[in-house]
């Protein structure tokens, strides 16, 4: 009998080891499988349309444009009769931008998630991390004029010795984008630190470990992956800012150092914002100029993400 074939009753084959798949078709996973492999292939055909609509606008565009002279130059205006596509000073923009942003967002985003995975009482946690999460689905635009109308004129009184000019400037706008991404740098390394064994806690309280010592010298590193991914996309989500830089640092195209806190300046992603009203013609080199500066967006972002997914590999740990 230990060789007949039982496979009828879907408990065995042939060989006498247990069969893993039904023998009857189960036709709901079957539906389930095809729509996720749909999801799949839906995410990424989508990302390849993007990219193939940024590639072939552009390659028109540094078909009269040398690619040095877009990427080094220092002169930027595509708009004007004698135009000029240096596309130098909106990249510094951006850049800048993204520094204050993350100068502000990084200290105060990694104390929150230290607070609410290591220090709250679990009430006060049920508040704050909602809270967090209703800051973060905030409309950008209402960052904006609370960048332009409250932060700007309280920073100017507190700081009067500035150079303030004009309504706008770099710093602000980067101050305000750090608090629209201090809850996903929170949130998501309070989600890494949580995820730490509770073992490793208690073998460092065990040998008389503080819980400042637990929580900088233990938690953290042990969670520094997730930590990295946490400010990785928070970079990324400063970068592609428009309507907060649009409102509070201008659209001025110019080089500025990054101390200068009272600049203004245009990102790309104002540039893109406030060029793509539909008040060009197709095929100008101006409207090319749009998507050359998208995809250089695309590639910058791609890098940050590649480099993170180096980072996190490097430094990730496994527990059992």
């Amino acid at each position: 009998m230990a060789g007949r074939d039982i496979t009828a009753s879907g408990s065995r084959a042939t060989d006498g080891r247990p069969r893993l798949e039904a023998v009857s078709p189960r036709y709901g996973e079957k539906a389930i499988f095809a729509l996720l492999a749909l999801c799949a292939a839906i995410s990424v055909a989508t990302t390849l349309a993007i990219v193939i609509s940024l590639i072939v606008p552009s390659i028109g565009f540094f078909g009269e444009v040398p690619f040095a002279d877009f990427l080094f130059g220092t002169d930027w205006a595509p708009t004007f009769a004698d135009a000029t596509f240096g596309v130098l000073p909106i990249v510094v923009g951006t850049l800048t931008v993204t520094a204050w942003a993350l100068l502000v967002a990084i200290p105060v985003g990694l104390l929150t998630a230290i607070y609410m995975a290591e220090y709250a009482p679990t009430r006060v946690r049920r508040v704050v991390k909602p809270v967090l999460e209703v800051l973060e689905g905030m409309p950008t635009v209402a960052i904006g004029l609370f960048a332009l109308y409250f932060a700007r004129p309280l920073l100017e009184d507190i700081f009067p010795f500035l150079p303030w000019g004009g309504p706008f400037a770099v710093g602000v706008a980067g101050i305000a984008v750090g608090l629209m991404i201090v809850p996903l740098v929170s949130s998501v390394a309070d989600d890494a630190m949580r995820s730490v064994p509770a073992g490793l806690r208690e073998g460092a309280y065990a040998l008389g470990a503080t819980k400042m010592k637990v929580s900088a010298r233990v938690v953290f590193p042990a969670a520094i992956s997730g930590i990295v991914a946490a400010i990785v996309l928070a970079a990324s989500r400063a970068i592609g800012e428009t309507m907060v830089v649009l409102l509070a640092a201008g659209a001025t195209p110019q080089l500025v150092a990054p101390w200068d806190f009272t600049e203004s300046i245009q990102t790309m992603t104002a540039f893109i914002g406030t060029t793509a009203t539909g008040d060009i013609a197709t095929g100008t080199i101006t409207y090319d100029t749009i998507f050359a500066v998208g995809a250089l967006l695309f590639v910058m972002t791609l890098a940050m993400n590649m480099l993170a997914i180096r980072l996190v590999r490097r430094f990730r740990e496994v527990y059992e």
